[in-house]
């Protein structure tokens, strides 16, 4: 029994973001047509429910077996929501094809031994079962017995693999057997019907984006016909693509020959060409990404960018294994992620929902009161039935779920205006409750492109005397300046020196030029394709004419360095030029070559924001000169020497320090995630003033466990000290200096690395929250650790936004809850949010839009809600003695209010001042459920009596009973002698009669309440601009008070018999406006004096201790509490117990220390105390 029920569960796409669990089912065809009889008996009621709920649909019509007997699939996914989805299985044979296929079980049936194709074949059937789900196909591998991905070459293939099974090309029976499985190469859109005009216009936008993917021209090369001329939807993987030049990538390939320069704006955001280098040919049988490191993405070119340039090797063309096809492709997952977006978790739609429910149950106990009246009455059953319907669909108006995304749909105008754009509608009302935003430095905080500051050399493991730009003077020669003009990733593309603006900067400091290779230079043996760098007119003199670029090793964040090889002119040898982080490449030095001062004269820049290079260089001897591009990287970067640092200026954007003092004055957090140096990120958050003047920082630095010595986490206090007339220097005083006991609360920051970062995360967890919640410096972090960051803030409850330039933010981007990419492009895969504008200015503009569509989300809700119940409320009491409005009375309350209500209520544009606080972030709060709950209470007060008193009036006559009575007592109440005495046209003896008095009464008073609610709700300040603002939703309403009002007062018969009204006398008429504009009044000052007073709300929270439950909250009581909090001058060890204590060696007597602890406790201490970066 548990062995088929393992059969029957497996996961699918197991630990990645779209991970789903797997049941079987077989169908029970007897169960079906149970089911359609009930359907039918339903009159399709049940097929609607069941639409909705897939999974009662598989459970009523089929039974639970295994996966691998199953016709049909149940999908859940393993989040929060645990949804459904239905998949029926598909089966596909090969026998199809047009040639002959071998059944025999031993023989494979492609040449890949990895390929899954050969195990969910079954012989001799030559049949295939597979699923489609989210655009990706999944077929049954009947060897791990669990469905697996297709259209994309298996990760377990190793570097000697993709070489030597691919290289050649495949055979036409594989291209063929590969496409039946795989599927077309294609990402198709469908554009929806007319009838869902709603998501339309983004449909037609996405199928114009990728309806040129499909049909590129591509040259592939075959085993058995060489090359071929193909559109690209008949690629598969495991072709050979063939890079004839400039091409936009119809797929995702492995470069295994030559090199080439792509534009991957699409993916990054970034539109600075990136250099791809070969896959190595190498024999071992790690897989290729294992051996590639965090770097393969340096030899893949991903579907979607464009190939700029090539640089063939000299074995030929520039060739591509196809790795990925379809929807699998990076611009595939692009386009899933647009047409299928994660849910969010934001309590205003689950809020919503309940809402709905409650508005739904509400409209049943209706129905069973109409029910009861009618019956009571003696109405027929079908007059009873329809009048009973009537009253149950009342109460939650149908345009309630559209009228949601209304506020949506304007902010995403207002903010495409500004030139953000979103492929996450869904994500901007998230957007008004953000409370953090982290922000990535270079290129976002400060300018893209560095200035030249300096130079310092090194000689004799000492530093020279500093080279200033500033000065005019030419850059000596000297290996330093070799190193600076050959160690970068620049390209020259049709003439102009293109590529990361850092390098662009540091190449230009150097005044030597680049060109392609000649006749002059290109003597040395090798491919015509590589860059050569020359003196230029204004260079020093040199005794080098040129450097060739022989190999590139790309710059990696993970790596924090690049390297290449080169030959200079004139020389047999290679060199080997490094530049990198300097704490990082002072690593890969020779340790006597660097500098004793170096932490010294590296924290002296640091301190004073300074972006600092460290360059170094070695000395490689070849056999041949062919040999270059199988070096390994390894090999490569040891044993160098130090040269020096290179000193750039990294200023601050204009709008930088405005913004940061806007979000603050907002109260919204603001955190740096870097991959800087720490001290720069310190000194920029200082001079932006995200660390305000007066605040201490507090370094924290933790340590990997060594030996018998237990991982640790130090703090120190970073002051800044004069040390001579104009010469600064900063030190890590770890003295008797601590933060002053009155400032404890949030003036002290932490700051840390990202190695300490890690640390902490897996030795110390406990302690991260303390942390978190008021670390605002994370420097020297790698991508994946920034992801990591923002998902630890978003478990404190923070709502975080991020902001970067999507390079090395795409993890952290799409981690947030908004993410905002500074880029060119319009949409790119690394963030709900695009910014055409590269500066900070778009994070307070999509915050103010997001606080504004969640208000006038919140609107709409509360005004549709009053809405039905307004008009449930007046039906209710009409129903009593048989009555209810006129067709057209319903009419002008629906479409000339309501419906215009809705369209133009959300259009109020966003206010241009931050408020101090957040908008509600949920409908089921205290002031919005008791502002429905007193207008209900005003509405039923006021219509009730109105209902009452109408009928204590003289001139009253129940209509619809007593018609002569009426007849000979109309000229008593007529108002115009000019009337016809055929009032009563309609009031006949049906008890479905819409004539009389009580609905003439309670019409006027619905359909004014109806406008002013929509008027209350409308609020302006402080997320919105001020109702008068919206001149369309002010004119509406007007307009519609003013006919409303026009209708109660006009003794037109053509009016009165149209609307279904009686006639009454004058003072009566105005008993009606004053009783409305009475109830106006009031809940005006309810819903504005009371309900919207912040400060009353405040002060009833800390009367009756509410308190938030926000993580981050109750963290920041608790440590405001602590009187040993922030920890200072002191380092904190892992405790071997399973409660991870923290032992402060500093602070405790040598009886309570471990003896293991007292040996190394003294040393550990004395390097705590004062240390000097």
């Amino acid at each position: 029994m548990e062995e088929r029920s393992k059969d029957h569960r497996a996961l699918l796409n197991s630990g990645e973001e779209n991970e789903l669990e797997v049941f079987g089912y077989r169908t029970q065809n007897l169960r079906r047509v149970f089911c359609l009889i009930a359907s039918v008996l339903t009159c399709g009621s049940l097929q609607l429910v069941l639409y909705w709920r897939p999974q009662w649909r598989v459970w009523i019509t089929c039974t639970p077996c295994s996966l691998q007997e199953a016709d049909s699939l149940l999908l859940r996914t393993t989040d929060e929501f645990q949804r459904y989805t239905r998949k029926k299985v598909i089966c596909l044979y090969l026998s199809s094809l047009k040639f002959p296929i071998s059944k025999n079980p031993e023989q494979p049936l492609v040449a890949d031994h990895h390929s899954i194709i050969n195990h969910a074949v079954l012989k001799p059937e030559l049949k295939l079962r597979c699923i489609q789900v989210q655009k990706i196909r999944y077929v049954w591998d009947n060897l791990e017995k669990k469905f697996q991905k297709v259209g994309l070459l298996e990760d377990s293939n190793s570097c000697y693999d993709i070489h030597h099974t691919f290289g050649l090309g495949l055979t036409s029976e594989e291209q063929e057997i590969r496409r039946l499985v795989c599927g077309p190469n294609t990402i198709e859109v469908e554009i929806q019907p007319i009838w869902k005009l709603l998501v339309k216009q983004q449909s037609v936008k996405l199928h114009d984006l990728v309806e040129d993917h499909n049909k590129v021209q591509v040259t592939i090369l075959t085993k058995d016909k060489g090359l071929q001329e193909l559109e690209s939807c008949f690629l598969v993987p495991g072709d050979i693509l063939v890079l004839p030049g400039k091409l936009s990538l119809p797929c995702d390939a492995i470069l295994i020959d030559g090199s080439c320069v792509v534009n991957e704006g699409m993916l990054t955001g970034e539109s600075i060409p990136v250099t791809k280098t070969p896959l190595p040919d190498t024999e071992n049988t790690m897989t290729w990404k294992t051996h590639s490191s965090e770097d393969y993405r340096k030899h893949v070119l991903f579907c979607g960018t464009e190939v700029i340039q090539i640089k063939p090797s000299g074995n030929g063309p520039v060739r591509a294994v196809v790795l990925q096809t379809g929807y699998n492709t990076a611009k595939g997952d692009l386009v899933r992620s647009i047409l299928y977006p994660r849910p969010l978790n934001f309590k205003l739609y689950s809020d919503a929902f309940k809402f709905i429910v409650f508005l739904a149950c509400l409209g049943v106990v209706g129905f069973f009161y109409a029910l009861g009246v009618y019956i009571y009455n003696g109405v027929p059953p079908k007059d009873t039935a329809t009048m009973a319907l009537l009253l149950l669909t009342v109460t939650v108006p149908p345009v309630l779920p559209a009228a949601l995304t209304t506020g949506i749909v304007y902010a995403q105008k207002r903010l495409k205006k500004k030139k953000i754009f979103c492929i996450s509608p869904q994500r901007i009302n998230m957007c008004g409750q953000i409370n953090l935003v982290c922000f990535d430095k270079t290129g976002t905080l400060t300018e893209d492109g560095l200035d030249l500051w300096g130079t310092v050399p090194t000689a004799d493991s000492c530093f020279q005397k500093v080279h200033s730009f500033a000065s005019g003077k030419v850059l000596p020669w000297s290996p330093l300046c070799a190193a600076m003009a050959s160690c970068h990733s620049l390209i020259l593309l049709d003439g102009t020196i293109q590529g990361d603006p850092l390098d662009l900067k540091m190449f230009e400091g150097t005044a030597w030029t680049m060109e392609d290779c000649n006749v002059d230079y290109c003597n040395f043996g090798i491919s015509d394709s590589n860059i050569i760098i020359k003196p230029g007119p204004n260079a020093s003199q040199s005794p080098v004419k040129a450097i060739t670029i022989l190999r590139q090793f790309p710059f990696s964040s993970s790596l924090q360095r690049m390297s290449v090889v080169a030959q200079l002119a004139g020389e047999h040898h290679l060199r080997v030029y490094m530049k990198g982080a300097p704490e990082m490449l002072a690593k890969f030095c020779k340790s006597q070559t660097v500098p004793k001062n170096f932490l010294h004269e590296l924290t002296i820049y640091t301190m004073q924001g300074f972006r600092v290079i460290a360059l170094a260089y070695k000395t490689l001897k070849m056999g041949m000169l062919s040999e270059v591009k199988n070096l390994a990287r390894e090999k490569v970067e040891s044993e160098l020497t130090f040269l020096g640092l290179l000193i750039m200026e990294n200023r601050l954007k204009k709008e930088t320090k405005p913004v940061l003092k806007e979000l603050e004055e907002a109260r919204i957090r603001t955190v740096m995630i870097t991959g800087d140096n720490l001290q720069t990120a310190i000194t920029v958050a200082k001079n932006s003033e995200m660390i305000p003047q007066g605040s201490q920082v507090i370094l924290v630095e933790a340590s990997e466990p060594e030996g018998t010595v237990p991982a640790s986490v130090s703090w120190k206090l970073v002051e800044n000290q004069e040390n001579g007339a104009g010469d600064q220097e900063t030190y890590i005083n770890i003295g008797k200096s601590s933060v002053p006991d009155g400032g404890r609360g949030s003036c002290y920051h932490f700051a840390m690395s990202g190695k300490s970062y890690q640390v902490i995360f897996q030795h110390f967890n406990n302690l991260l929250p303390r942390i978190l919640v008021n670390g605002t410096i994370f420097a020297r972090m790698s991508p994946g650790q920034k992801s990591s960051l923002v998902e630890e803030f978003q478990k404190l409850n923070y709502c975080v936004g991020m902001c970067g330039d999507g390079a090395n933010d795409c993890g952290a981007l799409k981690m947030a809850h908004a993410g905002i990419s500074l880029s060119e492009q319009e949409a790119s895969v690394a963030s709900p949010f695009t910014s055409k504008v590269a500066n900070i200015e778009c994070v307070p503009h999509l915050i103010k839009e997001g606080r504004a569509a969640l208000v006038s989300s919140f609107g709409v809700f509360k005004y549709l809600t009053m809405y039905g119940l307004i008009q449930f409320i007046g039906t209710s009491l009409l129903y009593w003695q048989l009555q209810l409005f006129g067709n057209y009375q319903y009419l002008m309350q629906d479409v000339a209010i309501t419906l215009m209500v809705c369209l133009t209520m959300s259009s109020t544009h966003a206010h241009s001042k931050l408020a101090p606080y957040r908008p509600a972030g949920q409908l089921l709060s205290p002031p919005l459920l008791l502002s429905i709950f007193l207008n209900i209470c005003f509405t039923c007060i006021v219509q009730i009596s109105a209902f009452l008193f109408v009928k204590q009036q003289p001139w009253y006559c129940e209509v619809y009973k007593y018609s002569e009575c009426f007849l000979t007592n109309q000229s008593n109440f007529s108002t115009n002698v000019s009337l016809e005495r055929n009032w009563t046209g309609n009031a006949t003896l049906n008890p479905a009669s819409v004539l009389s008095f009580e609905s003439t009464t309670l019409w006027p008073i619905t359909t004014i309440n109806c406008i002013t609610v929509a008027f209350i709700f409308s609020k302006g300040r402080p997320f919105r601009k001020p109702i008068y603002t919206n001149y369309l939703f002010s004119f509406l309403l007007i307009s519609a008070l003013g006919l409303t009002i026009f209708i109660l007062f006009s003794d037109f018969q053509v009016i009165y018999q149209g609307m279904e009204f009686i006639p009454t006398i004058t003072s009566w008429r105005v008993s009606i406006l004053v009783a409305a504009l009475i109830q106006f009044c009031v809940a005006f000052f309810v819903e504005d004096g009371i309900l919207q007073n912040r400060e009353l709300w405040l002060m009833i929270k800390k009367e009756f201790g509410f308190y938030s439950k926000s993580q981050y909250r109750t963290w920041q009581k608790k440590l405001a509490e602590d009187p040993t909090w922030p920890p200072t001058n002191r380092t904190d060890y892992l405790g071997n117990g399973k409660n991870e204590v923290y032992i402060n060696l500093g602070y405790e007597s040598s009886e309570h220390i471990p003896k293991e602890k007292q040996e190394y406790g003294g040393q550990t201490i004395e390097q705590h105390f004062w240390t000097r970066l």
